[in-house]
């Protein structure tokens, strides 16, 4: 009687083992097809991905724009700001480039190198934007990338999606699914040495 509920004891646990390796496959699957139809086509539509050494040559503030500046935009989504320009030395070819954020910097507005979140107050908007400035006067050569392929003969600050930042995203799904398989195979082995020491 007490071989019988340790054998039913033992099946229970090896079927919740097991569907807690099969819940974690396939849920990193589920981050596999997120990732992939989101991060890796902005990671492989960037054309800015070789590193090069930046120097500034002048920034200015324009008068007040409106953001963004891309068709389909509401107007509730408009806002006015001051306009950054920064523009830079590439060490790379020696020319005189603008610097923008990041890749999507420049899709919303190609004339300003900072596109500020939408904020409610705009005296914290101008503080912003006025630190920025005063901290490339005050630190003005620092990594930045360009488009080796000349397509984009500007440079940005830093990448939206950076290969370690790829890494990362894979990381975790990759482990989940590692883990689920080795569940899996541990389930399968100790049912074999069951039927195994059963038939002996």
């Amino acid at each position: 009687m007490l071989g019988k509920k340790l054998v039913t004891a033992q099946k229970r646990g090896e079927t919740r083992a097991l569907c807690l390796g099969l819940g974690m496959v396939a849920c990193s699957m589920m981050m596999y097809f997120f990732i992939g139809i989101t991060i890796v086509p902005f990671y492989t539509k960037s054309v800015w991905t070789t590193e090069t050494v930046c120097k500034v040559l002048k920034t200015n503030i324009k008068d007040k724009v409106f953001c963004p500046n891309s068709e389909g935009s509401e107007d509730g989504e408009i806002f006015p700001y001051p306009c950054l320009q920064v523009w830079v030395n590439l060490t790379a070819s020696g020319q005189e480039v603008m610097l923008y954020q990041t890749e999507d910097t420049l899709e919303k507005n190609p004339k300003c190198s900072y596109v500020p979140d939408k904020l409610e107050n705009s005296q914290e908007v101008k503080a912003r934007i006025d630190t920025i400035a005063s901290n490339f006067k005050k630190y003005q050569i620092f990594p930045c990338y360009y488009d080796p392929g000349g397509t984009q003969t500007n440079v940005i600050l830093s990448r939206l999606y950076p290969s370690k930042g790829l890494f990362f995203a894979f990381l975790w799904p990759t482990l989940m699914f590692t883990g689920g398989c080795l569940i899996i195979v541990l389930v399968k082995i100790s049912q074999y040495v069951s039927v195994l020491s059963a038939w002996q």
